[in-house]
């Protein structure tokens, strides 16, 4: 692994560990930030990822293959196989 990629991570545990003292500060004062802000990121986040889900679901394009046929029309000269097994 490189040292650069320990130094992110390093950083990013730094980060939280500030963040969840801030957060831990502000529910000790009571404030109505300190819930408000996490919750709104939160709602925000799960709104964005329910929206981004509904447009891919609208807006694919599916195409059937060209050479698909319906089910039931095959070939009964193919061998069939043993199920029985």
């Amino acid at each position: 692994m490189k040292d650069s990629s320990r130094t992110q991570g390093g950083l990013i545990c730094v980060a939280v560990a500030i963040l969840g003292a801030w957060f831990l500060l502000g529910l000790l004062q009571k404030s109505y930030w300190a819930l408000a802000i996490p919750v709104a990121a939160i709602v925000c986040f799960a709104l964005g990822l329910t929206f981004w889900v509904g447009y891919t679901i609208a807006t694919i394009q599916v195409e059937p293959p060209d050479d698909a046929e319906p089910p039931g029309t095959g070939d009964s000269s193919s061998p069939t196989r043993d199920s029985s097994r």
